[in-house]
């Protein structure tokens, strides 16, 4: 593959945007010391622009020092059904009637557990929600269970380390609890035919192990936060008045239409466009939508698209080129680094690979999606949720690597049985 001085200035436009989104604490800083310019500097510290403006960024170059023809090409010829189906599910999955009907599905499970109920939900959260993402989609479970956990552990009362960690655990979690089944985990979608894998072979060669590692993750979280419950006032979210189970009915049917036609934007945004006319038909059975939030996170995953999409040329080698255990291992760490659905992208593309090699990869890919926020598509609504319980409004991506490290060993290491 020829490498041309416009790919090698894409690669380096694309590791300053990885750098931006480790340093958006610096640009709060900037905020404070420079106030002129505040908007502009907290604009940049909001990690869900990072990709989309650092994307702008290289197709303004791609304008400058190829041509304009060429840059508006590539850019049309990349595939956003990701991007918008994530804002579009994010919106649907965080409505008030969904979150009530889910609310009250957790609540039941935990009054039938004989431990402590906020203890129980907790769990429940964070260990049957990301395995339900194989069936509902991974986006529409990190949303509902970014939700659901905001109130119980997001709070002052539990210490940010903690927070760090549970933050940590929801993202492991997240990405593996999707792989059950063919269809509702990105990195999974990008093999599955080309590989002939469905959903009977992903739950006996990959489901069981992300069910005992999402068990394990999510047991060992809660020995810490126990301790951190006492006192916590958050029992009121039970006490709110939920839509009428028509309401929810109705608004699960738009969830499950837009989950079945995930890979047509064309109907699902039309079943959005449905959506919204309902929520405003019925307004008083609803909260705001999280329009801004899911807007932000379909910019940030669009300009991962574009960045991403030219940065083939140095990942195919380095995939193609390693053993089936130096790939397991380096899928972890180039997913920290890259998506891991264009990491396994690649891996298809690789003509000949033993089915060792392919199981690795995945199992690697899907291992350290927790890592960053750039490792698995659903992260970016994670951190849009989640971040207003972090102190200073934001997460620092480095203690979110730090506290993701033992849950994604734990993964790794039941990939590895």
């Amino acid at each position: 593959m020829a490498v041309h001085a416009i790919d090698i200035a894409a690669a380096f436009i694309f590791a300053l945007a990885l750098l931006h989104t480790f340093s958006t604490q610096y640009f709060r800083v900037l905020a404070k010391r420079y106030p002129k310019h505040a908007g502009f500097f907290h604009l940049l510290s909001e990690v869900e622009v990072v990709f989309g403006f650092w994307a702008f960024i290289c197709i303004a170059f791609l304008i400058l020092f190829s041509d304009t023809a060429n840059a508006i090409h590539y850019v049309e010829s990349r595939q956003y059904t990701e991007p918008l189906f994530v804002f579009v599910i994010m919106v649907v999955a965080a409505s008030k009637p969904v979150l009530d009907a889910v609310r009250v599905l957790i609540a039941f499970l935990a009054r039938a557990i004989p431990f402590n109920n906020l203890l129980v939900k907790i769990w429940l959260s964070l260990a049957i929600v990301p395995i339900l993402g194989s069936f509902i989609t991974e986006p529409a479970a990190m949303t509902l269970a970014a939700l659901m956990l905001a109130p119980l552990v997001f709070n002052q009362q539990i210490p940010e380390q903690l927070k760090y960690a549970t933050l940590g655990v929801l993202f492991v979690n997240i990405s593996i609890g999707g792989t059950l089944t063919a269809y509702a985990a990105p990195p999974v979608l990008m093999v599955a035919n080309s590989w002939q894998w469905d959903s009977l072979f992903m739950a006996s060669t990959f489901g069981w192990r992300a069910i005992i590692a999402t068990f394990i993750n999510t047991s060992v979280l809660c020995y810490f936060l126990r301790r951190h419950l006492v006192g916590t006032a958050v029992e009121s979210i039970d006490k709110e008045h939920p839509a009428p189970m028509i309401i929810s009915g109705i608004h699960l049917l738009f969830l499950f239409g837009v989950v079945v036609f995930a890979h047509h934007p064309i109907i699902f945004s039309g079943l959005f466009l449905l959506f919204l006319g309902f929520t405003q038909a019925y307004q008083r059975y609803q909260s705001p939508l999280l329009l801004k939030e899911g807007l932000l996170v379909g910019v940030f995953l669009a300009g991962l698209v574009i960045l991403g999409g030219m940065q083939q040329w140095w990942l195919q080698p380095i995939v193609s080129q390693l053993a089936p255990l130096q790939l397991f291992f380096g899928a972890i760490t180039l997913t920290a680094i890259t998506d891991n659905a264009a990491l396994t992208y690649l891996g298809s593309l690789i003509h000949g690979m033993s089915d060792e090699a392919k199981y690795m990869l995945m199992a690697g890919a899907v291992s350290g999606g927790g890592l960053t926020i750039i490792a698995n598509a659903p992260n970016p609504a994670g951190i849009a949720l989640l971040k207003q319980g972090f102190n200073g409004g934001a997460v620092s991506a480095w203690r979110l690597l730090t506290a993701a490290i033992a849950p994604t060993l734990i993964a790794a290491a039941m990939f590895l049985i």
